[in-house]
């Protein structure tokens, strides 16, 4: 018992002994000697040349927080004085990085299990220059040597703690330059000071962009304050970061908060963020948490995006949007960051865009052979000009303030501004879209709007489109093929139970009418815009009317002044009923024309001959009358529309009025009576030739059908 005593008093001792000579040897050892040894080693490391070229100290300090015996050892504090870290010889600036200090303390115990573990480590007065090249190469990325195997010890770095400091940042890649200034703020505030403060300022920023009121804005704030939980609500915010310079020679200014220490590993330590920024004439602003960045946690944040167009988003979070109207929409972005497969979800988000309400649920993937995009998309009151964009339509003015590089001709109706094709591989998309009401006014009853987008390789289908119209349904799938040159489109129709007396709510006569339209059609094209696309088309249109009424009146209230004056010439300003109204029209190379075009009304039948030339923009239409029954009509002569779509040209044929006016004027002297034959049409007693159940029954048979993109129809 003795000897076994003796034994256990010499090891206790002998421990003893080695901590104090530890503590001793970390005290007063002169660490400046181990300087060039630590530099070499540094530099041969990470593949440039490092320094520390002021002092090294050490002192002892027990550790807050712990406890027991443990609580008794005190830790290694080390502190490091002036270091450079230089750049490669490519870069700008020569030096990649300067620190005034280093500061660093080491867990005792995890020594003797090979690992090294620092629980904190802060960074003096950092000054940092990052740059990228074109080609990729960057100035962060370090040439590490080959590993033989490995190692036996581990290093593990816990938390970065902030101080005042600059960060310079010029990256060729990605067009950006920036100027980062970090300085303390003095005093911490409030996780929900800065959440109360920047809702008012980016609320404020939706208002003078798209006109949102606050309380058009705040849908959602109640769930959002349940989301916010007491964990949140105790984050204080310690930093402000200032950044300035140009994105894409846009200029970009923002301003940021964070707390002081940013912890790399453990998840139950989210460190907060806030930024507010203007990318151009984009505005982007959150406020929340990232939690564990080492191990790609998680971030959970309060956003808000508005700006001229949503299209402006691509360069800046690499998602493909359309062009739109001004925009501006709150919500919650929960986001597990993965290294090759981060989901980000911008869920139950709210906003305006145009004048129109947008709201719902988008996800962001960037795992698989491409990101994709997946959600569903609700207005509930949607104005139809606000989806005059995703066309390239709108004035040009509002198509300069998005940005739109095209100008659309002064003489051209049909938008011309392409399609943005080289971002639809980008990415793949599944996206529902339902527009519960559609404002339009009276002259186009759109009642709804639902349809389903999918982009797969760059291919583009909205299957369906579906539009309410007038109490009918007018269906369509399109498909846009944006991995060929030029584009290739095709797209399918069908427009049931389109009744007449609802297309036109306000004519009177029109509303005793039990009359429906129905249609189909069937196109292909090619061509990188709306223009190009119609101006390449190929496939057929069919068209039925029935028991329906047409006057002057009628078509000024619905636009139409060619049809106005084309009814004038024909019947005055008289409501005239019509039995029938039949079209069958054929495209060839964006030439339609009209193999049967016919109005069968209760005084007459009217043909329509000719084209609609849709790639010059051109009309050439002969309306040719035939009365019914014996009637007189003031010098019925054919009629033509000639012109642009821009500027058409309605008139009358010359000859025949020349003819049928001289005629009337000869007669006019040998007999009074007979002066009123020219300009009287006997009765024909033929029955009419054309009629709605033939036709009908001819769609039901032969639907519409169109070639190959590419192709032109077979006569």
């Amino acid at each position: 018992m003795r000897r076994g005593r003796k034994i256990l008093a010499w090891v206790v001792g002998i421990i003893v002994v080695l901590i104090v000579a530890v503590i001793l040897f970390v005290a007063f050892f002169d660490w400046n000697r181990l300087k060039p040894t630590i530099n070499e080693k540094v530099s041969e490391a990470i593949g440039r040349p490092f320094a520390i070229q002021g002092d090294i100290t050490a002192h002892w300090a027990r550790e807050p927080g712990q406890g027991g015996l443990v609580a008794l050892i005190p830790w290694p504090h080390f502190t490091a004085r002036d270091i450079n870290v230089t750049n490669p010889s490519w870069a700008k600036n020569n030096r990649f990085a300067h620190l005034d200090t280093v500061d660093f303390r080491i867990a005792p115990f995890p020594l003797i299990a090979h690992r090294i573990v620092i629980p904190e480590i802060r960074l003096g007065q950092p000054t940092i220059a990052l740059e990228r090249q074109k080609n990729g190469t960057n100035t962060w990325t370090f040439k590490l040597p080959e590993s033989s195997g490995p190692s036996e010890w581990q290093l593990e770095l816990n938390a970065i703690a902030f101080d005042k400091g600059h960060v310079d940042f010029d990256d060729a890649q990605m067009q950006i330059k920036m100027g980062i200034d970090v300085t303390p703020l003095g005093k911490g505030i409030p996780f929900d000071e800065i959440m109360a403060q920047q809702e008012k300022d980016s609320r404020a920023q939706a208002n003078k962009t798209t006109g949102a009121s606050s309380k058009q804005m705040a849908k959602s704030d109640a769930d959002e304050k349940d989301r916010q939980d007491d964990t949140k609500r105790k984050q204080v915010y310690l930093f402000a970061w200032d950044a300035k310079g140009t994105y894409k020679k846009s200029t970009v200014a923002a301003k940021a908060k964070t707390g002081g220490v940013l912890a790399l590993r453990d998840a139950n330590r989210p460190f907060p963020v806030q930024a507010d920024a203007r990318f151009g004439d984009t505005h982007i602003a959150f406020v929340g948490t990232l939690t564990d960045p080492i191990n790609l946690g998680a971030l959970d944040i309060r956003l808000w995006f508005s700006g001229t167009s949503m299209s402006h988003l691509y360069d800046l979070t690499g998602v493909t949007l359309p062009d739109t109207p001004p925009f501006a929409t709150e919500g919650h972005l929960k986001a597990n960051l993965k290294k090759n497969a981060s989901t980000f979800t911008y869920e139950n988000f709210s906003g305006k865009v145009g004048s129109s309400d947008l709201g719902g649920t988008l996800t962001f993937d960037t795992g698989g052979k491409r990101p994709s995009l997946t959600g569903n998309l609700k207005s509930n009151q949607l104005l139809f000009s606000d989806l005059a964009p995703l066309i390239g339509g709108g004035s040009d003015a509002e198509k300069a303030e998005r940005g739109d590089v095209k100008k659309q001709p002064g003489d051209k109706v049909l938008p011309v501004e392409p399609f943005k094709t080289d971002r639809w591989n980008a990415m793949d998309a599944d996206v529902r879209f339902v527009g519960a009401k559609i404002v339009h006014g009276e002259r186009l009853p759109i009642s709804n709007v639902e349809t389903h987008l999918i982009m797969k390789d760059a291919v583009l289908t909205l299957d369906p489109l579906k539009f309410g119209v007038a109490g009918g349904t007018v269906g369509s799938n399109i498909r846009l093929d944006g991995a060929s040159e030029p584009l290739k489109g095709r797209l399918n129709l069908g427009a049931r139970h389109l009744k007449l007396k609802e297309l036109f709510p306000t004519f009177a006569p029109m509303q005793t009418s039990f009359g429906e339209m129905n249609g189909d059609a069937s196109f292909t094209a090619t061509g990188n815009s709306p223009a190009a696309l119609l101006g390449s088309s190929n496939g057929e249109l069919k068209l039925l009317i029935n028991d329906g009424a047409v006057s002057s009146s009628l078509l000024e209230l619905a636009g139409l002044n060619v049809g106005s004056y084309v009814v004038n010439r024909f019947f005055g300003d008289d409501v005239v009923h019509i039995n029938c109204m039949a079209a069958d029209m054929v495209a060839t190379n964006g030439v339609m024309e009209s193999r049967i075009f016919a109005l069968d009304t209760e005084k007459a039948l009217i043909n329509v001959n000719g084209d609609i030339n849709f790639k010059d923009e051109k009309l050439n239409l002969d309306i040719v009358p035939h009365t019914k029954g014996f009637r007189v009509f003031s010098l019925r002569s054919p009629l033509y529309v000639h012109g642009t779509f821009a500027n058409p040209s309605p008139g009358v044929h010359a000859g025949p009025l020349i003819l049928r006016g001289g005629g009337a004027v000869a007669l006019f002297f040998a007999a009074p009576v007979a002066a009123l034959a020219p300009l009287m049409v006997p009765e024909s007693g033929k029955a009419n030739a054309v009629t709605c159940q033939p036709l009908l029954d001819d769609i039901k048979s032969n639907p519409p059908k169109a070639p190959p993109p590419g192709k032109t129809n077979t006569k």
